[in-house]
């Protein structure tokens, strides 16, 4: 009931929210800044250093929209969010878009009323525990405790995934991946369960990474991306686009590095249209010929997000298996753009 009741106000206040903002481009524009729910902290996802710079996977992607709208990637004012704060804060008016490992699900963009504009992460629910727990299968698990976020999808995998498989576990509820870090290793629970590419970025951290597995068991599909409010399609489109620029750069060998000289010299037509040097895409957008370039300048293409934040040669050591373009083996895939 509880859970309901919490769907149902945040739905209401996402059609407010809706109706009150049905032109996030034209206030961010007048703005001058792009305000970027992000997590409160996830290496290598989003997190911010000693001197509050935020870097990271996601960060990448509120960096790449605010080049695109505003011509300056910098002009962001990232604003940390919990699995329970993050849809509010969105339905609400007081981030643009969230873009902040949140799952592409029925509930949310039905019942929540958000827009979910593209996948930028396949991942999956998975464990970690500590090896001298003697573990090694999540059906090993039965009657253990468990942290998990609250206000996550992750609570409902929890209970079908223990319930399918006849167990039983104690949740122990947390409310941002920083409590769960804390309270897991303290010992108040057996096992920490999250997207498996969030206990990558948690385990990471510790000072004892070695001493932590995770499971094999992947236990649900995660399909993570950013997200707006329904309504404002234009805006909407914006942030697709701007995401499928970065994904499309990649597939098609445009880097940082040489998106100056693809611009003038590649002969490839959706590259012409993507870099802006034939027709005007920006145009139909509200923004500039030149808002893709500037989305790829701003912290490279794709793969290069992707291997500077998370890739294998991180800390994090996330290989790309289903996020590799659909061209090796993948399901990371742009739209056309013609």
């Amino acid at each position: 009931m509880k859970k309901t009741v919490f769907l149902g106000t945040v739905a209401a206040t996402a059609l407010i929210g809706g109706m009150a903002a049905a032109d996030t481009l034209a206030d961010v524009k007048a703005r001058g800044v792009l305000n970027c729910g992000v997590n409160t902290g996830l290496v290598g996802f989003a997190a911010p250093d000693a001197n509050g710079n935020w870097s990271g996977f996601d960060i990448a992607v509120c960096k790449a929209v605010a080049a695109a709208v505003l011509g300056d990637a910098s002009k962001v004012k990232y604003i940390p969010t919990t699995g329970q704060t993050r849809f509010t804060a969105l339905a609400s008016g007081e981030v643009d878009v969230l873009a902040r490992n949140s799952t592409w699900t029925f509930q949310r963009d039905t019942d929540l009323k958000l827009d979910f504009v593209a996948v930028n992460y396949y991942d999956g629910q998975g464990f970690m525990v500590r090896n001298d727990l003697g573990v090694t299968s999540a059906k090993e698990l039965d009657g253990a405790t468990i942290c998990i976020q609250t206000g996550t999808s992750t609570e409902l995998n929890l209970a079908d995934y223990f319930k399918s498989n006849n167990m039983t576990y104690q949740p122990v509820n947390i409310d941002s991946n920083a409590e769960g870090e804390q309270q897991y290793m303290a010992g108040a629970c057996d096992a920490y369960t999250t997207d498996a590419s969030g206990l990558a970025a948690t385990r990471a951290a510790f000072a004892d990474p070695e001493n932590h597995i995770i499971l094999p068991e992947i236990i649900s599909k995660e399909p993570l991306g950013p997200a707006v409010r329904h309504g404002d399609n234009n805006w909407g489109d914006v942030v697709r686009w701007t995401l499928y620029a970065l994904i499309a750069a990649e597939e098609y060998g445009i880097t940082s590095a040489n998106l100056e000289e693809l611009t003038k010299s590649s002969t490839n037509p959706e590259v012409q249209r993507l870099l802006g040097a034939s027709d005007d895409y920006g145009k139909m957008l509200g923004l500039d010929k030149d808002w893709a370039k500037r989305a790829i300048a701003a912290s490279g293409n794709y793969g290069e997000i992707f291997a500077a934040t998370i890739g294998e040669q991180t800390p994090i050591g996330l290989a790309r298996g289903l996020n590799a373009q659909w061209t090796q083996g993948g399901l990371m895939y742009a739209m056309p753009f013609r």
